[in-house]
């Protein structure tokens, strides 16, 4: 049969088990570095839409003519007549009773209704009204229709997401849920409200820029699009290739050296945030350590590369590739206020628009605050009037990948416990702007959809395509009104597995790492394993066995994608090289928070934007020792100085800064480069830097004799050598002295428009490196703190800010104008909807039935 994707894709019932950085969406254009932004964002909407002038009416390749963009009536110039807001009263179809809503100064959405049912029509049509172009590309992205408005660059994108199944999955629980539960409820009437904004929008002619400009009209919203958009969220955080990565390194380091270099449990030192007691027996036979790795063979290695390549080609965001997320609470024993004490920054891709909208919601079943992903009806991170919460990714291992037995005699057949099954298939046209639609056929077995048939037939079995009623556990989050009703609303939180952190206005505060823990009764996860039954995933972990803990008595709690238990935890959660992070930042916050004094909002504050690199601070005096025994030039001596003088604190003004961290580049590379060419090793050694960073922090701390160093020199020399070559680079780089070398020079920070390169914010030196507190990975960072919450429950002061702003549109004031406020580590206070509509600069809507 053949389906349109978006309406009547069947749900495939893949076995019989009870199973939130945005889409890369168009592909950017190269990059403009060193723009300036003194210019009104006006002004720069204006140069955005006459750059692409020319191809308005000269069309390129698959790209529609734009012309009608520029008609001054319906097309890209009604941007600033829509940018601006003001008190105003509105007509919304889907209302029972009148809502009021009031705008902060700043753009936070303040929605006050009569009915649950009108909160959520509201939310829908204010998220519709300031993010409609980016909650369109999201359920695209999810539904594979970008190729049919953008043409063939998407086709790629959109084959594997219709694979991949987040739109069987989001169907399969929308299907599952009964007329009066509270989600399905939520759900259609935030539908309601969407499709208020578009009909209202089309009405008037205000649609958004980028809608005229690729020459579409956006379909009604539907609230399956809402359960895809959770799904996009699910797949960037935690669907990985792991096991296609062992097996490639397997294959190439020898099965010996990669058991040894990527064990389960991580070699260095950790600070997990729940040391037991554990259950006394697993309910499956526990992985604790790789013993002996199995070798693979030329066939699943040919299959692991296919598959490998595949979905590195794919645009990021597609595969996780690693998390960074801070999130802890401090009891009121130990703060300043009496109160507890909770701080969150999830770390994600950090675009323009943002990936969240800020706003409280008042109903008589709803008093919560916080943000919320445009396309769902519900505040993810926040806090109501008697708990706060956040999160950060769990990294345990989500994704399996099983080579399926076949017979040539059998075709179209998988053996799977002990007989022969046919795969099932399911059908999708893909209409693609420009060209032919492209028609695909999808296999599915009971693990879930085959993803290459080179070498050995490959399927992937995902926690994510697990139907699970994520956003009615939100639901009940944003009810909840003690630590036990928050705990048991997590009960039926699937994926992608989160540490959630708690505090409330009696002074507790927990941590539960809720969601689907898979467990399999043998075999090895962390390489593809054979699909004849066997080795299936068979459930999930106890949810009183997983990751918890409620004031603990030394009254500080934390998580940072960390290891979250010690060695003696009973079951297998994943490897050290699943994402888990490599531990610096847990190790600097427990660091910190572990001090012998109470500690205050402002001292949270101060974590979230901290620069010291706890790394930096085991390494740099072992460095030392090494470069004291002489032969440096005077320029070498004096960067050595500068280190020996460090703070390790990775500020834009350090020169020591730069000289670690580009030792430490030039330490794994002369350590691991040598195995790398001599197995001709086809991932890139930077894909696994954690996990082999983790391995050479640990030899020269604890083995500076390590095989992997040699046969004729130790870490020491290593280290030397590594120092000089760092040394030669940045010289030709920054030029002979290094007191210039400041990270500032070589560290920049950019905020990136999702579509628009020419609308970035950025990028501009800014703090902070990979294993910082203040997350600023890669050059320039794209990725870090993109919420920042702080809640003081003893001074009943709340606290957030993210970078950019609430209106996708860059003629809005609200485009980026949080922008500068986040950069320099300060926060805005989270105002109740009675204090936001006497603040100064409030607007207000009045929506009406």
């Amino acid at each position: 049969m053949t389906l349109d994707p978006a309406v009547d894709a069947p749900v495939i019932k893949e076995k019989e088990t009870p199973e939130p950085d945005l889409p890369a969406a168009i592909p950017r254009k190269a990059k403009r570095r060193g723009r300036s932004r003194s210019a009104l964002n006006v002004l720069a909407a204006l140069i955005v839409s006459g750059a692409v002038l020319y191809a308005s009416f000269f069309p390129a390749g698959p790209l529609p003519a734009l012309g009608p963009a520029f008609n001054p009536a319906t097309g890209a110039w009604t941007m600033a007549q829509d940018a601006v807001v003001g008190s105003q009263t509105l007509r919304l179809a889907g209302l029972q009773q009148p809502v009021k809503v009031t705008f902060e100064r700043d753009g936070t959405a303040h929605v006050v209704a009569q009915t649950d049912h009108d909160l959520f029509v509201a939310t829908g049509y204010v998220h519709a009204r300031f993010r409609l172009f980016q909650m369109d590309l999201l359920r695209r992205q999810g539904e594979g229709r970008l190729s049919e408005i953008v043409g063939k660059a998407a086709l790629e994108s959109d084959r594997f997401e219709l694979q991949l199944g987040l739109l069987r999955t989001a169907q399969a629980e929308w299907a599952a849920l009964p007329p009066e539960n509270r989600s399905r409820q939520a759900l259609t009437a935030y539908a309601q409200g969407v499709n208020d904004r578009i009909d209202e929008a089309v009405t008037q002619h205000q649609l958004p820029a980028m809608f005229t400009l690729l020459g579409y009209q956006p379909k009604h919203w539907t609230p399956i699009d809402s359960l895809i958009v959770k799904g996009d969220m699910t797949q960037t955080l935690n669907f990985t290739d792991t096991p296609l990565v062992m097996a490639l390194l397997n294959k190439s380091l020898g099965p010996d050296l990669t058991a040894q270099w990527f064990p389960i449990l991580p070699p260095n030192q950790q600070a997990p945030y729940d040391v037991g007691p554990y259950p006394a027996q697993a309910t499956v036979a526990p992985i604790a350590q790789i013993e002996q790795m199995a070798e693979i063979s030329d066939a699943q290695a040919t299959a692991a590369a296919d598959a490998y390549q595949r979905l590195a080609a794919l645009p990021a965001g597609l595969v996780a590739r690693g998390g960074a997320s801070n999130n802890w609470a401090v009891a009121g024993a130990k703060s300043t206020s009496g109160g507890a004490l909770m701080a969150g920054d999830p770390h994600l891709h950090l675009t323009l628009p943002a990936i969240w909208f800020q706003l409280s919601m008042d109903s008589p079943g709803y008093h919560v605050s916080g943000v919320s992903i445009p396309g769902t009806p519900v505040v993810l991170i926040g806090h109501n009037q008697h708990i706060s919460w956040s999160l950060t990714d769990a990294q345990n291992q989500q994704t399996f990948f099983y080579q399926e037995r076949e017979d040539p005699s059998r075709p179209g057949n998988y053996f799977w416990k002990g007989d022969w099954h046919k795969y099932q298939t399911v059908s999708y046209d893909i209409p693609v702007l420009g060209g032919p639609t492209e028609h695909l056929t999808v296999k599915l077995s009971a693990h879930g959809p085959v993803i290459t048939e080179r070498g050995q037939t490959t399927t992937v079995w995902w926690a994510g395509n697990v139907p699970s009623q994520d956003l009615d556990v939100l639901l009940g989050i944003d009810q909840a009104d003690s630590y036990q009703a928050f705990r048991e609303a997590l009960r039926g939180w699937y994926s992608p597995t989160h540490n959630f952190v708690f505090a409330d206005d009696l002074g507790n505060i927990g941590l539960i790492s809720a969601g689907y823990y898979p467990q399999v009764p043998r075999g090895e996860p962390w390489l593809p394993m054979p699909g004849t039954g066997e080795y299936d995933v068979t459930g999930t972990i106890p949810y009183d066995d997983i990751p918890q803990a409620f004031n603990p008595p030394d009254h500080i709690i934390w998580s940072a994608n960390q290891r979250q238990v010690t060695a003696d935890y009973p079951y297998y959660i994943g490897t050290a090289s699943n994402f888990f992070d490599p531990g610096y930042r847990a190790n600097e916050i427990h660091r910190v928070l572990s001090q012998d004094r109470k500690l205050s909002a402002a001292d949270m504050m101060a974590l979230q934007t901290d620069t010291r690199d706890f790394l930096a601070s085991e390494i740099t005096p072992v460095l030392l020792d090494a470069l004291s025994g002489g032969g440096l030039s005077k320029e070498e001596e004096q960067a050595s100085l500068l280190l020996a003088r460090w703070d390790y604190r990775m500020e834009t003004d350090s020169a020591a800064a730069t000289i670690w961290w580009n030792f430490w580049q030039s330490y794994q590379t002369e350590t691991f480069d040598p195995f790398w060419k001599a197995g001709n090793v086809p991932v890139k050694r930077a894909e696994v830097a954690d996990a082999l960073g983790q391995n050479l922090e640990a030899w020269t701390l604890h083995d500076q004799h390590n095989p992997a160093f040699g046969s004729t020199r130790g870490a020491v020399d290593v280290m030397r050598i590594a120092f000089h070559s760092m040394f030669a680079t940045l010289s030709k780089q920054l030029g002979p002295d290094p007191s210039t070398w400041t990270w500032g020079k070589v560290h920049q920070r950019e905020l990136e428009n999702l579509v628009v390169s020419g609308l970035d914010y950025g990028p501009k030196p800014d703090r902070g490196d990979a294993y910082t507190p203040l997350a600023a990975p890669d050059f320039p960072s794209t990725h870090g703190p993109s919420w920042r919450m702080v809640v003081d429950w003893g001074a009943g002061t709340f606290q957030g800010i993210y970078p950019g702003g609430q209106s996708e549109n860059p003629a809005s004031e609200w485009y980026a104008d949080r922008a500068g406020t986040w950069w320099n580590g300060d926060y805005a206070p989270m105002l109740t909807a009675e204090a936001a509509a006497s603040s100064s600069g409030a607007k207000s809507w009045s929506l009406k039935p």
